[in-house]
C-alpha cells in the first residue's frame, strides 16, 4: 500500500511523534500515514516494511534529534529520502525536536522548529504543508522577539537582561523560575524602578511531578521595547548560588512561553 505521509523517527521521541501521527490519520485516514507503530505488524520484515512505506510518499518528516542522529536505521531512512527529493519525488521536511545540528546535507532545507515554536504549533505546520495550504516554509525558523541573557558577577548576584529584538511587548510581565528559596535570595528592578509582582512558591510544575518556585515582576507603567529592556538583579542572602532555572513571559491570560536565552556571560 503507498502511503502519502511517511514519519521518520527514533523510538524515544514517540512522545512527540505520536501527537503528529494521531493529528495527521485524523485528517487524512490512517492508511496515508506510514508510522511504525501501526505500519508494521508482528511478524513483518521491518527493513522490507521501511522500504515498501518510502516508495512512494509525498511527504518524509523526518524527526531531527540526538536519538534520531544517532540511529543508523533513521539515517537511512531520510538518505534514502534525500535522494528521492533530488529526483522530485518526494518532499523531504526535517522537524527539529531538541537542540540537535541539522546534518550538513540538510542545512540548506527548510525545516520546522518544534524545539523553538513547541508542540501545537509544530503539528499546525505540518498539517497546513501536507493540505497543500502553505505556499513558503518560514525562513526564518523559531523567531522570538526576546531573548534574555545571564550576568554573573563576582559577589554572586546575577543580573538578568531581558531583551526585545524588532517589537514593543506590551505587557512585560515576566516570570523567573529558580530553586532558590524565598529566603536565599533578593530582587529589585536595575535602578530601583518600582515594579509588581513577589515569590511565588512551588509555583513552577516540572512534568516529572517536582517544582521550582517562581519571582514574578512587572514594571510599573511602560512597555518592553528594542530600546528599554527589563533589567533584574538577583543577590544571594546566604552561601547558596543564585540558581535561575528559566524565564517566561505572559503572550495571554493564562499562556506563559519560554523566552529563550542568549550567551550567559560572567564579569
Amino acid at each position: 500500500m503507498a502511503h502519502r505521509i511517511f514519519l521518520s523517527h527514533n523510538h524515544n521521541d514517540k512522545p512527540l511523534v505520536e501527537a503528529v501521527a494521531l493529528r495527521l490519520a485524523a485528517i487524512f485516514g490512517q492508511d496515508q500515514v506510514f508510522y511504525d507503530s501501526w505500519s508494521i505488524r508482528p511478524g513483518d520484515g521491518i527493513i522490507d516494511r521501511m522500504n515498501k512505506g518510502l516508495e512512494s510518499p509525498e511527504f518524509v518528516f523526518f524527526f531531527v534529534s540526538a536519538n534520531s542522529l544517532a540511529s543508523g536505521m533513521v539515517k537511512l531512512e531520510w538518505q534514502n529520502a534525500l535522494y528521492g527529493a533530488s529526483k522530485g519525488k518526494i518532499q523531504i521536511v526535517p522537524v527539529r525536536v531538541d537542540g540537535s545540528e541539522m546534518p550538513p546535507v540538510l542545512k540548506q532545507t527548510l525545516y520546522i522548529d518544534m524545539h523553538t515554536i513547541g508542540l501545537e504549533a509544530a503539528i499546525s505546520q505540518i498539517v497546513s504543508l501536507t493540505q497543500g495550504h502553505a505556499s513558503f516554509t518560514p525562513q526564518h525558523q523559531g523567531f522570538s522577539n526576546l531573548t534574555f541573557v545571564q550576568t554573573t558577577y563576582s559577589d554572586g548576584s546575577i543580573e538578568v537582561t531581558v531583551q526585545a529584538s524588532h517589537l514593543i511587548e506590551p505587557n512585560p510581565n515576566f516570570a523567573f523560575v529558580t530553586q532558590n528559596a524565598e529566603a536565599e535570595i533578593g530582587w529589585e528592578m536595575k535602578n530601583k524602578q518600582p515594579f509588581i509582582g513577589g515569590f511565588n512558591k512551588d509555583a513552577f510544575k516540572f512534568i516529572n511531578g517536582g517544582t521550582a518556585h517562581v519571582v514574578s515582576m512587572r514594571p510599573v507603567g511602560g512597555a518592553l521595547t528594542p530600546s528599554y529592556p527589563l533589567r533584574v538583579t538577583f543577590t544571594k542572602k546566604g552561601s547558596k548560588p543564585i540558581d535561575i532555572l528559566a524565564v517566561f513571559h505572559q503572550k495571554g491570560e493564562t499562556e506563559w512561553v519560554p523566552v529563550p536565552m542568549a550567551q550567559p556571560q560572567w564579569i
